[in-house]
């Protein structure tokens, strides 16, 4: 569909316009996350289906995963030399690849800090290069459960259950904090509460286990440090979870935190792991608090507002039209699906470039627009000389 698109022509007989879609000069590089193994395989071969050549630098907490996508891809026929699979130091293989005058682009998903660090590198190099590096970010979020008072209550229980501690948080869609009418607070409670009581942590080796060891013991320690603000904070109450076990894997217990500041830090950073804080707030002043949640983050990737009455519900829509770049209406912040929500986020969470939609897919071509005349011009004054 992409490549279908071509220039007008509207005189034929005697002009030709046409677009001729090509794979950028040079090579482009993708860096990948640990957290979806099928991210590992996209961020290289979307290059590649637009006809460039892509350096692939995985996680070194996902080699193996993503080596076995890659060898799938050379087992399904994939030439040699157009995905190169090449595990590296991370920046070494930055530095590497921004001193390239041949960097076509960079397809980066992971943290801020690290796709900053690449940025700056390009700006660096920028006198060096054949054509201005295209640069793709995924960075995530603080993502955001709000909740009006006339929301479901078991859809709000389920959905932040789901989206704040399946995988064990560590998704760049999670949500980590949520806005809830204190009048409902007590039942959402009670209802989350009692559903952890039946959560299995363990092995992921058993699938009754709804989450299982975060990724390393940076996470672990990154996670544990938030648990340990938490529980020494007057502003921050744990009221399940709170136990981080490193004896035998990287284990955190899926935590909820409740909160009386909402500019805390802990509703400001992102900390990629089983936490969630929550904020009860006085019910007839949700839009006040739906104002104070657009500005508290410096992320905008995913969130959700949970509400039935039609009022509340259009104008809290329209308060997060800007902070979000995947929204949900009575839904969880998580759970994208290729060509149904194409992904990605402003702000610090990216370059909103919406991987699994139509558009994304241009970043990776450079075009070249032909005219071609087919009835000689014949002098060379001006129409407006005449």
């Amino acid at each position: 569909d992409i490549t279908s698109y071509q220039p007008l022509s509207p005189e034929i007989d005697t002009v030709q316009n046409s677009a001729v879609y090509r794979g950028c000069e040079g090579f482009w590089a993708a860096i990948t996350p640990f957290n979806f193994t099928a991210i590992g395989g996209h961020l290289c071969s979307a290059p590649a289906l637009m006809g460039n050549v892509c350096l692939w630098k995985p996680s070194d907490t996902a080699m193996l995963s993503n080596y076995t996508v890659y060898k799938i891809y050379r087992e399904a026929g994939l030439p040699p030399g157009i995905i190169n699979f090449v595990p590296a130091d991370g920046p070494v293989f930055g530095d590497v690849i921004t001193k390239s005058p041949n960097l076509a682009g960079v397809n980066f998903t992971g943290s801020v800090r690290t796709f900053k660090t690449i940025w700056k590198s390009v700006a660096q190099n920028l006198d060096s290069y054949i054509s201005y590096p295209k640069l793709i970010g995924e960075c995530g979020g603080k993502n955001f459960h709000f909740i009006h008072k006339s929301a479901d209550v078991t859809s709000v229980v389920v959905g932040t259950i789901r989206s704040a501690f399946e995988y064990g948080g560590q998704k760049c869609s999670a949500c980590s904090r949520m806005y809830i009418p204190q009048s409902m607070w007590p039942e959402v409670k009670r209802k989350m509460l009692d559903i952890l009581s039946q959560i299995k942590l363990g092995s992921a080796l058993d699938n009754t286990v709804f989450l299982s060891a975060v990724i390393d013991d940076k996470a672990f320690k990154r996670i544990k440090s938030y648990i340990d603000y938490a529980k020494d904070s007057p502003n921050l109450t744990v009221i399940a979870g709170g136990q981080c076990d490193d004896s035998q894997g990287y284990f955190v217990e899926p935590t909820i935190i409740e909160t009386s500041d909402p500019q805390d830090k802990i509703m400001q950073e992102e900390i990629f792991g089983p936490v969630l804080t929550v904020f009860p707030y006085p019910d007839d002043e949700y839009m006040k608090y739906a104002q104070l949640a657009t500005k508290t983050s410096p992320f905008a990737l995913t969130g959700a507002v949970f509400a039935k009455e039609p009022k509340a519900r259009e104008e809290l829509v329209d308060a997060f039209q800007d902070v979000a770049g995947n929204f949900y209406i009575n839904d969880k912040s998580t759970g994208s699906v290729v060509g149904q929500q194409p992904f990605g986020g402003d702000r610090l969470s990216g370059t909103n470039d919406k991987a699994g939609g139509p558009y994304y897919l241009t970043r990776f071509v450079s075009m070249q627009c032909v005219k071609e005349s087919k009835v000689p011009l014949e002098t060379w004054m001006l129409p407006s000389m005449k």
